[in-house]
């Protein structure tokens, strides 16, 4: 690694022993190196820290962070990020995968397309065990050269994990950080996608991983999932209709805020007005978790081949 690396990769984590030692091993095992992994341990108060702690002293890209009280998962995130003094930036989940080629792949795909602001890579969701559940077939418009065309795309299919790409990070630093009222994240990569085209990677190289312990399984009303996104959130100033409601202001301000032209900015309104009308649809708000898993039988892609840390996975169930 160089002194200064041209990527910083941030961990925010909770509680996350099951599953953080295979995402570990799966980002410190791809074919780019030349990065740092910031790993922000949020008090947790099971094994993380001494599994973090043990990946930090035996490689040094790793830098281990504990908090001392538990702030919530979107100041962790916010955390992670202004911990980078690097040119690229990416978000990593304790519980998710990676194959080995995913940051090659995107940091390739930047230096590619100078126009490009963010990339990432097709994904599929999988299950506990690392199997694919459901692929995801992406159908966003991030990459139109027209900021209205990305904007509506982002509105109306269902999506909001593209933060989770390598991103230049000088333009997250122009957007406002992330916040923790309902579907807060879909506001926050729709202000991203405002201020230029996403390209996605077309090859099957990130698994979200959707298990019972999940946040958002563990949280099923909003209230408890924005009190778990941030504990400030908890009490009677915070009712449901004030998280809605900044939800849909999320998306006023990011208009506001980005760098759009004036006819650009009268049609994202209007776009925002259109979902807004429309969202007693039946698929509003569909999360691709949901979405009936595919016929195993079907599947010609293999998880432990592509994901380091997992070698032989296979041969040891059998």
């Amino acid at each position: 690694m160089t002194a200064r690396p041209r990527l910083t990769v941030g961990l925010p984590v909770y509680n996350g022993e099951e599953y953080l030692a295979e995402s570990l091993d799966a980002l410190l095992g791809q074919t780019y190196g030349d990065f740092e992994l910031v790993v922000s341990d949020n008090a947790s108060t099971d094994g993380t820290q001494e599994i973090a702690r043990a990946y930090a002293a035996r490689d040094p890209r790793v830098r281990y962070i504990r908090l001392p009280r538990n702030i919530g998962a979107t100041p962790n995130h916010n955390r992670v990020f202004a911990e980078c003094r690097t040119e690229l930036f990416k978000w990593a989940s304790h519980d998710d995968l990676y194959a080995r080629d995913l940051l090659r792949r995107c940091v390739e795909a930047l230096d590619e397309r100078p126009e490009v602001i963010l990339a990432h890579a097709d994904q599929a969701v999988i299950d506990e065990d690392g199997q694919v559940k459901v692929p995801y077939d992406y159908k966003l418009a991030t990459g139109s050269p027209k900021a209205p065309v990305r904007f509506r795309s982002m509105l109306f299919e269902p999506g909001g994990d593209d933060f989770y790409g390598v991103i230049r990070a000088d333009v997250l630093r122009r957007v406002k950080p992330m916040d923790s009222y309902h579907h807060a994240d879909r506001t926050f990569v729709s202000e991203i996608g405002l201020h230029g085209p996403f390209h996605q990677v077309p090859e099957l190289l990130y698994f979200r991983r959707d298990h019972p312990t999940r946040a958002e399984r563990a949280n099923p009303s909003k209230r408890s999932r924005c009190v778990n996104l941030d504990p400030r959130r908890a009490g009677l100033l915070h009712p449901t209709p004030r998280l809605l409601a900044e939800y849909v202001w999320g998306f006023i301000d990011a208009i506001r805020r980005a760098p759009l032209s004036a006819a650009d900015r009268r049609a994202c309104y209007r776009h925002l007005v259109e979902w807004a009308a429309s969202r007693a649809r039946p698929s509003a708000g569909e999360r691709v978790e949901d979405r009936a898993p595919v016929d195993p039988a079907l599947l010609t892609v293999s998880v432990d081949a592509l994901v380091a840390g997992r070698e032989g996975r296979a041969g040891r169930k059998a």
